[in-house]
Order: C-alpha cells, then sequence, then structure tokens
C-alpha cells in the first residue's frame, strides 16, 4: 500500500453497492515507508527538562486488505520521538508479528479481517479466534521494554522503546500459557505488572501478575455466566479490579465462525474486586447499571472503599439506521463516553455511581507513576462530533479543585493519545510537566508533536516539532522518562 489517500473502493456484501471507507483515506491512510529523522525543525523551544521518548501504537495495513476493512484489522505501527536536551528524533516501524512476518513471506494479505468470515485465516491467538494479532493497540513500559498489545487478547510483543526494533514475543521466561489482553497495569512501585486475558469457552476470564522478575508469579481463574469481551482493568494498592459488562458474544454467531457483538442492557455492569494475588474464589462481585468501558483513567483505596474512574460508554451499539457492515463499524466507533465515578464499598458491599463530567472524553492517562493510588489530576482527549473517530483537544481534570481545563487543536487539526511526561526531578501527581501528543493537520498533509505545559493546557503548545512524513490517526500511546530509558539506551 502506498502513503497516499488513494485507497481501495469496498464493497459492502449486503447490497453490493460499493462503499468508501473513510478509515484507508486522508488521515487514517496508511503510510508505507519506515524512515528515520533527526534534527528536526521546531516551531518554539522544546523545554531542556522534557527528556524521554514519546510512542503511538496504531493500525497501518501493510497490503490492501482482502475483503471489508475494519480500522482494528490494521498491522501494529509504532511512531516515536526521542527527546533528549532541547532535540528530537522521530523513527517508525512495523511491528514484527507472527502474521506480519507470514504476510511479508507471502507477499500480499493471508488474513481477513473482523468484518468478513474468519474461516480461511491461516491462525489466530490461543482461543481459536482466527482474527489476525496484529499488536495493534496499547503499549506500556515494563522491565526496559515496550509491550506491544491487540485488543482482542493476543501474544504480547517486546518492542526496544529506542530503535523501535521488535525483539519477539514476550512469555515472561517461559512463564505465560496463553495470552494476553490489552491494558495491562504496572505498578512502578513495585515493579509488577497486572494483566488479564478472556475467551469464548471457559475459563471466560484468567488474571495474573508478573513479578518484578519478570516471571509470572500468580493465574488464577475467573467464573462468569458467559463469554465477555472486557477491554480494561484496574488495580489499587491491595487489590484488582476486573469487569464483566453486558456487551457480550453472540453465542450464534460465533458457532457459525463469525464475531458479532450485543449489548444486553437487561444486565447489569458487574466490577470484581479481588486481592492483588487472590484467587477467583475471593472476587466480589458489585452490580451497577449496564454500560460499556473501554478505558479506565485510574483506582485507588480510600477508608473502606475501591475508587473508580472511568470514561463510561451509555449506548456501545450501532445506531438503528446502520443497516451495512461499514455503517455498522462507523457508528461503532463513534465513541460517547463521558468521565464517570464508581465506589465500591468493601464492608457493606454497596456500589455507588455517578457522572463527573457530562463532556465527551476517552482515552485516559494519569502519571505513570501514581496507578494504582489516588491521583489528583488526570487527562482525555476530546471526541469530535465528526463522523469518524478524531481527537480535537485535550482536557486535564483536576480531582482535587473539581475543574477541568482544555485546549482545542483547531479546525482540520486531529491529535492522539497524551501521556502525562513529568518534568525531569519533578513529584509524581504533579503538574509539573507536560502532556506531549501528535497532531495531524488535514489541511496542510503534515504531522507534528505537539508539547503541552501541563498546568497551563489553555496557553497552547510550547514546541511544535515538525515531523518528515504523515502520522496517521491511530490508538494509544506512552511516555517513557529518560531514567527508564537508561539501561536500554542505544
Amino acid at each position: 500500500m502506498t502513503s497516499t489517500s488513494d485507497q481501495p473502493i469496498l464493497v459492502a456484501a449486503a447490497t453490493g453497492e460499493p462503499e468508501v471507507n473513510p478509515y484507508l483515506m486522508g488521515v487514517y491512510a496508511p503510510v508505507g515507508e519506515e524512515i528515520d529523522a533527526s534534527d528536526l525543525e521546531v516551531i518554539g523551544k522544546i523545554p531542556n527538562d522534557l527528556n524521554g521518548v514519546y510512542l503511538r501504537n496504531g493500525p497501518n495495513p501493510r497490503f490492501e486488505p482482502e475483503g471489508r476493512y475494519h480500522w482494528f484489522d490494521g498491522d501494529g505501527m509504532i511512531h516515536a520521538v526521542h527527546l533528549e536536551n532541547g532535540k528530537a528524533r522521530y523513527r517508525n516501524r512495523w511491528i514484527r508479528t507472527k502474521a506480519f512476518e507470514a504476510e511479508s513471506e507471502a507477499g500480499k494479505a493471508l488474513w481477513k479481517g473482523v468484518m468478513e468470515s474468519p474461516k480461511g485465516n491461516p491462525f489466530g491467538n490461543t482461543h481459536g479466534l482466527k482474527a489476525k494479532d496484529s499488536a495493534n493497540t496499547d503499549l506500556i513500559f515494563h522491565r526496559g521494554q515496550v509491550l506491544s498489545t491487540w485488543y482482542m487478547c493476543g501474544t504480547p510483543y517486546a518492542v526496544d522503546p529506542l530503535s523501535l526494533e521488535t525483539l519477539g514475543a514476550e512469555d515472561f521466561l517461559g512463564t505465560l500459557v496463553g495470552d494476553m489482553m490489552a491494558h495491562p497495569k504496572v505498578d512502578e512501585r513495585t515493579g509488577e505488572m497486572f494483566w488479564f486475558d478472556y475467551g469464548p469457552r471457559p475459563p471466560y476470564l484468567r488474571y495474573g501478575v508478573i513479578s518484578a522478575d519478570g516471571k509470572v508469579a500468580s493465574t488464577t481463574e475467573i467464573e462468569l455466566p458467559g463469554p465477555r469481551l472486557p477491554h480494561d482493568m484496574a488495580i489499587t494498592e491491595n487489590y484488582a479490579v476486573l469487569m464483566d459488562l453486558p456487551l457480550i458474544q453472540d453465542l450464534e454467531a460465533a458457532r457459525n465462525g463469525r464475531h458479532k457483538l450485543l449489548f444486553d442492557r437487561s444486565l447489569p455492569s458487574r466490577f470484581g474486586v479481588l486481592p492483588r494475588y487472590g484467587n477467583g474464589s475471593q472476587i466480589r462481585w458489585f452490580e451497577a447499571g449496564p454500560c460499556y468501558i473501554y478505558h479506565v483513567v485510574n483506582a485507588w483505596e480510600q477508608g473502606e472503599e475501591i475508587v473508580l474512574d472511568v470514561c463510561r460508554v451509555q449506548r456501545p451499539q450501532p445506531r438503528a439506521d446502520a443497516h451495512t457492515p461499514l455503517a455498522k463499524m462507523l457508528s461503532y466507533l463513534r465513541l460517547d463516553a463521558s468521565l464517570h465515578r464508581y465506589r465500591f464499598n468493601l464492608r457493606t458491599g454497596q456500589c455507588l455511581e455517578n457522572q463527573l463530567d457530562d463532556d465527551n472524553t476517552e482515552f485516559p492517562s494519569v502519571d505513570s507513576r501514581v496507578v494504582g493510588g489516588r491521583n489528583r489530576f488526570s487527562y482525555a482527549v476530546h471526541i469530535s462530533p465528526d463522523s469518524t473517530l478524531k481527537f480535537d483537544g485535550l482536557v486535564c481534570y483536576d480531582n482535587r479543585a473539581g475543574t477541568k481545563t482544555e485546549h482545542r487543536f483547531g479546525p482540520g487539526r486531529w491529535g492522539s493519545e497524551a501521556p502525562f511526561a513529568p518534568r525531569d526531578g519533578a513529584a509524581a501527581d504533579s503538574d509539573d510537566g507536560y502532556l506531549v501528543t501528535f497532531v495531524q493537520d488535514e489541511r496542510e498533509g503534515r504531522s507534528e508533536l505537539d508539547i503541552f505545559d501541563a498546568a497551563d493546557l489553555t496557553a497552547g503548545p510550547v514546541a511544535r516539532v515538525l515531523l518528515p512524513q504523515r502520522v496517521p490517526l491511530g490508538f494509544h500511546a506512552t511516555w517513557v522518562r529518560a531514567d527508564q530509558l537508561e539501561p536500554s539506551c542505544n
């Protein structure tokens, strides 16, 4: 495929009429080159006390897709900017997954995507789902490397945070059996990583802990009433929080080899709390109103309660007038989420919930050093009302003051997830640092890295690093500090 916006016209199976897929065009169009560039042009000044690397994952199909393309199908590609002493270097690389290597050898796409029957696909994950594990979703730093993970449970791939070389499938010194879902959580205070895995057959949910020495230290099965599709989890100082949400797999479709989702409003949302190293028999379930949750902000313990902040989706289903596969995909990807808080009382078993903001915000983050502890500040992107999923601004929430500040990128300018990047030597959970994000200007066909003072979003970027190629809109990002890079620096 090329880096232009001239992408194929796809055909809708239901009508036979041609449909243009916007997730292969314009700001979503894949790029075809892996490049390295240094001494990048900067508008403004990169702060000298901002040192580390910003990495963002996303779908970037290498070959022309077979059949209908879903935005989630594309091969994982990481785009990264390394900031050091006021200078910036850019690099992008595909993630060399097992499926990517198979298609590279064949010279063409071998997998059809999630909107097609998977029956002819070569292989899938350990649950028998024959979708293409592209590791295109999340990025998290752990033990000197970045782990790239997939949204439907797959193999975690280790990537060097500077060279972006794929180091290989990560099995944690041979101790990981099976798959791992995107969005594991790392406790930087202990060095542990917490993860889960789900599937269409019992056990429907597994939960585990990677110890600070890089091995699986604990794994347990969680009993559920049927197959579910949890997307994220949370940790506190002593507990893990897992989810059983009423977005469920259509069993009839599954029997016919298709992947189809149903949102059952007759079912509650359930949140399972268990000790970090507990087993499934110790889980305590708390019920709340039906919803779906893609992403957790953070969780912490407060007296007898666990407090959980999330981006809550009220209607995780296509519109009633979405009759074609493409229309359903566009509808599913129109996130309608808002900041929401749950309180689980460990003594009484009571669950309280309330909406904290009515704005459409998602892809949240906190200072990575306070994950699992009480945070004052959190950050998110603002969702555009556009017909496709685009981020038109940034939001900062101050839990102590109960306020929020915002920045909009401007007409035709779209951002990426913006993790908090602390100033060198800054205290944890202060706003003494920066937000870093890719911004794509569709009018100019150009991308840049924008750096914001986290304490003053409204002032706009303090620096704009102009990139040597366009960065397509994508998924999750992470910031790796310079002190974390030292063991792997090359």
